[in-house]
């Protein structure tokens, strides 16, 4: 499977809209959702995968990255480029720094603070994109030295993630199926799909997890109608549906209302709710 990163540069630079015409309450809400997309939605998942690659280690104590040092990290965003940002964080990881540090003390915060330099006109709107874009290159970088997980299941499960139809914001749905890829399911994700289109994937293959990102306003019937055509077209009658994304987080009680089988806020909780759910459908995983 080709690298989730590569497609999620991809992906994220096509969230850029055109200058021309462009008005701030849009602009406003693209940098939003860029600046969610690496703080709640890339950093989590990433740590995810490292964390099961390696058991955690004791380390000698090191001088903390402070909030003053992702501060002129993130401004040096706007100036530098992805090579000079990665520069600095080998040599912070060369200093003992470890990966759960770098994403939390640096580049989560660097993330936000883009957005504050935004939101307070210290930056424009391309600046503070192609700066969260960086971010996003140097994150890649560091995933991808660290080599796959070794597969938890006998049988690996197979899932699929999508955005649901209609919301354009399918970049949490690649990065979920990298994380899931990585820990060994058999994963793919779709992209900004039609209706028809994801029922007749799911209709077609014999997925044991279904997951949808639900990040703008949706309303709850038409999830409900749609989960409920993924269970009537499923070729696999077991198949879990989960959904999250920015929506479901503010609302976790509507995972009940609309028929799925699960939620979860982070990445963390997703992908052992999924386990969980997948195993007791009688599909075998090896003890960790």
């Amino acid at each position: 499977m080709a690298s989730v990163f590569g497609k999620g540069s991809t992906a994220f630079r096509s969230m850029i809209p055109s200058p021309r015409g462009s008005r701030r309450r849009a602009e406003q809400a693209h940098t939003r959702d860029l600046v969610d997309i690496v703080e709640h939605q890339m950093i989590p998942r990433l740590m995810l995968a490292h964390s099961r690659e390696r058991p955690a280690t004791i380390v000698e104590e090191r001088a903390p990255i402070t909030p003053d040092d992702a501060e002129s990290f993130a401004v040096n965003l706007l100036e530098w480029e992805a090579d000079r940002a990665l520069l600095e964080v080998e040599a912070l990881m060369s200093a003992g720094q470890d990966i759960r540090s770098i994403f939390l003390d640096l580049l989560a915060p660097a993330a936000r603070k883009l957005g504050v330099l935004w939101e307070e006109d210290e930056c424009d709107f391309v600046e503070v994109t192609m700066g969260l874009w960086r971010l996003q290159e140097v994150m890649r970088e560091i995933a991808s030295r660290t080599p796959p997980v070794e597969r938890a299941m006998q049988a690996p499960a197979r899932a699929l993630f999508s955005a649901i139809p209609g919301d354009q914001h399918g970049f949490g749905a690649l990065m979920i199926d990298e994380v899931f890829a990585r820990a060994g399911w058999e994963s793919e994700a779709l992209i900004d799909p039609q209706r028809r289109e994801l029922l007749s994937v799911i209709s077609r293959k014999p997925f044991d997890l279904v997951g949808l990102t639900v990040t703008n306003d949706c309303p709850s019937s038409a999830l409900q109608s749609l989960i409920r055509a993924i269970r009537t077209v499923s070729s696999n009658p077991q198949t879990c549906v989960m959904i999250g994304g920015r929506m479901v987080n503010a609302n976790p009680g509507i995972a009940d209302e609309v028929g799925a089988d699960g939620t979860a806020n982070d990445a963390f909780a997703a992908l052992e709710l999924a386990e969980q759910m997948v195993a007791k459908t009688g599909l075998v995983l090896n003890p960790t």
